[in-house]
């Protein structure tokens, strides 16, 4: 088997894929994956994939790890906890993944959608501050500083990182949201290259989702948004 779908299944084990009929996308809950296959993955599926290959939305949780984005700088490690540092290809600073947080990778043809990365950025950022809207939090987005953030106790706390690659017109990585995870490891950082940024995640907030019923929620507002047919 050959181009996009050998890609795909030889990482994620042939995972059954839900289409969503408003968008087109292809859902796929892959469970618990090492970043740096997942990655892998995302790489040899995006250059292999043509334009009638459809738009994809894997959903999963890592391992502890740090990443460090394309101008990440070693700095803003602050502390060596012992976790391990992947440089990776996507854009941002540092961040932290981990059991409990929901990761969303967008596997996106900016092309045939007719959009650009500053708009799906946006169109991101929207569709994480409905799904929040539908759990009772309001959450935004801010121009100078991409992701979803939350006000938690009169503080401005960051509970969606976004971080995106572009390659032959298509994107890959994707958001991490924070669903119910330990927050410890962000205090070892300076997240997404903001020191003092406070982070928080919808366990703080009592929604009692876990990752993988917070992916089924969340994907299909992320495909609506991310279609060419939203308006």
């Amino acid at each position: 088997m050959h181009g996009p779908s050998a890609a795909r299944d030889e990482f994620a084990g042939g995972a059954p894929a839900r289409r969503d009929e408003a968008s087109g996308f292809l859902i796929r809950a892959l469970g618990r994956t090492d970043y740096v296959r997942c990655w892998r993955s995302m790489q040899a599926f995006t250059d292999a994939r043509d334009v009638s290959t459809p738009d994809e939305i894997w959903l999963t949780e890592h391992p502890p790890v740090y990443t460090l984005g394309l101008a990440g700088r070693r700095e803003h490690l602050r502390h060596d906890a012992g976790i391990p540092v992947v440089k990776a290809d996507r854009g941002g600073q540092v961040t932290y993944h981990g059991p409990g947080q929901l990761v969303a990778y967008l596997l996106v043809d900016l092309r045939r959608a007719g959009v650009g990365v500053r708009d799906m950025v946006r169109a991101i950022e929207a569709a994480v501050v409905e799904f929040l809207d539908s759990q009772r939090i309001s959450a935004y987005g801010r121009p100078d500083a991409p992701g979803v953030y939350v006000n938690r106790g009169g503080v401005e706390s960051k509970i969606a990182a976004l971080g995106l690659k572009v390659r032959n017109g298509c994107t890959y990585h994707g958001l991490a949201m924070n669903v119910a995870m330990d927050l410890a490891p962000f205090g070892d950082i300076d997240p997404c290259g903001y020191p003092g940024l406070a982070v928080t995640q919808l366990a703080d907030f009592g929604v009692p989702l876990d990752v993988g019923s917070a992916g089924a929620a969340l994907a299909p507002i992320l495909a609506r948004h991310l279609s060419r047919r939203h308006p």
